[in-house]
């Protein structure tokens, strides 16, 4: 029996659009109005690594039984108790309701694990409106668009914490997969080093740029004997200058790929260096929580390499600050001299990117950053921070709490991110502060 995934949530909140975006294909009807799902929509859906079941449910509504919308209700809480796992979406852009917070109530007194979705978090400050959330007790929110596809990657790896164990007759997870995306720009050698990484003609190569139009998966071993799924994707390319409509579908397919991998190889050509394009990519992966090491291709043909190293190391440390420590392995794909360090390169990040810090010692560490730098004033006021905790990996997440903790300025938040990488030595991987503040019951009585 496949795992069973129920999406719920009051109408209009977008679970019809996630249920597609889960899925892979259009098969609810979407519409912005609200209760256009009446009955429950199933699919198998590859999610996490794992093969499921997947429901799409009507909205939760307080109603009379006899109504359609009590009928409705009624539908979606008998999928829920056959459910391994319920997906509670919210509507991040209208903030939590009334409705919402009687039904994360109602979910809490279920025997089912939850994982709360944030959608429409789209837009710069989209993932600072999924705090709210935090409120309803149901854990840490995952910030997702399930219409423009944001966050996915993240939605995965809550959704494979919560999976139930696999049957022995099917245990996989010990040999399961890293996922790996090859990504960069037109003409940068990423079908060349895919060869190169497989030892055979895989993939069409040559000097014309877009050869390669859709991504593409190859299952492989290493050398050390370890399972990777290996995705090559399309060059991606300056928005201003995608204009066929397949190139447009490439372009997705390529974000699509980055979105669900583990650790993203960028390709840049070492005669062109760190240009505006890849640095874009770099943010990208950077967003969507993603590990990332950085092959340096067409070393055989670089003169001053000393000089090109400084360089993009310069780069890198002023335009990727967030990815500080990213590793970088020049390479021939074509001679296929320094391939053979990729992919222990990228074992390392896999590893950084996959570990999670004991409360203790994260705790030593948070007073030893207080002490040496204590947090600064905010509108006057004293900002004490109390404790911090990692409540996930895949990326390494830590959650601060503390008085005003969210008034916390954005160079101590980098000050604590940055002393987080050093102490904890992971390099070249997102790490993701959040922070949760608590208020003094006494500081606004009336005096």
């Amino acid at each position: 029996m496949l795992p069973t995934l129920v999406i719920l949530g009051r109408p209009n909140v977008g679970k019809s659009t996630l249920f597609n975006r889960l899925v892979g294909r259009k098969i609810a009807i979407v519409d912005d109005t609200p209760g256009v799902t009446r009955d429950r929509k199933e699919a198998e859906a590859r999610i996490a690594g794992r093969d499921v079941r997947l429901l799409d449910t009507a909205g939760l509504e307080e109603a009379a039984p006899e109504t359609i919308q009590g009928r409705m209700r009624a539908s979606s809480e008998a999928a829920l108790r056959e459910a391994d796992l319920a997906i509670f979406v919210i509507d991040a852009r209208t903030g939590l309701t009334p409705a919402d917070r009687a039904f994360a109530t109602w979910l809490r007194r279920q025997h089912v694990p939850v994982v709360l979705v944030a959608n429409k978090t789209e837009g710069r400050f989209g993932g600072q409106a999924a705090f709210e959330a935090y409120e309803l007790g149901l854990g840490d929110p995952v910030a997702v668009s399930a219409e423009h596809g944001d966050g996915m990657g993240e939605l995965h790896d809550a959704i494979r914490e919560h999976l139930p164990e696999r049957p022995e007759a099917e245990e996989e997870d010990a040999d399961r997969p890293l996922r790996l995306a090859i990504i960069g720009r037109p003409n940068a050698g990423k079908s060349t080093l895919l060869n190169a990484l497989l030892g055979e003609e895989r993939m069409i190569t040559g000097p014309e740029p877009g050869l390669t139009r859709d991504s593409v998966a190859v299952q492989w071993r290493d050398e050390t004997g370890a399972l990777v799924r290996l995705v090559d994707t399309a060059g991606l390319r300056k928005k201003a200058r995608i204009e066929k409509a397949l190139e447009k579908m490439s372009a997705a397919a390529s974000i699509a790929a980055l979105k669900e991998c583990e650790v993203a190889v960028l390709v840049l050509d070492a005669l062109l260096g760190m240009e505006e394009q890849e640095l874009r990519l770099a943010r990208l992966a950077e967003r969507e929580g993603r590990a990332v090491v950085i092959a340096l291709n067409k070393w055989d043909a670089v003169e001053d390499r000393p000089g090109t190293l400084r360089h993009l190391n310069d780069v890198l440390t002023a335009s990727l600050a967030q990815l500080r420590g990213i590793p970088v392995v020049p390479l021939s794909a074509q001679t296929g001299r320094g391939v053979e360090k990729l992919m222990p390169a990228v074992r390392e990040a896999y590893a950084h990117w996959n570990r999670r810090i004991p409360t203790g010692e994260l705790n030593r560490w948070f007073e030893a950053m207080l002490t040496r730098h204590p947090p600064p004033l905010a509108e006057g006021r004293r900002i004490k921070l109390r404790y911090a905790t990692m409540p996930k990996a895949r990326p390494p997440t830590v959650v601060v709490f503390g008085t005003r903790a969210e008034q916390l300025p954005e160079d101590y938040r980098r000050y604590l991110v940055n002393g987080f990488r050093e102490a904890f030595a992971m390099p070249g991987v997102p790490i993701r502060l959040q922070l949760r503040g608590t208020t003094n019951p006494y500081a606004e009585a009336d005096t």
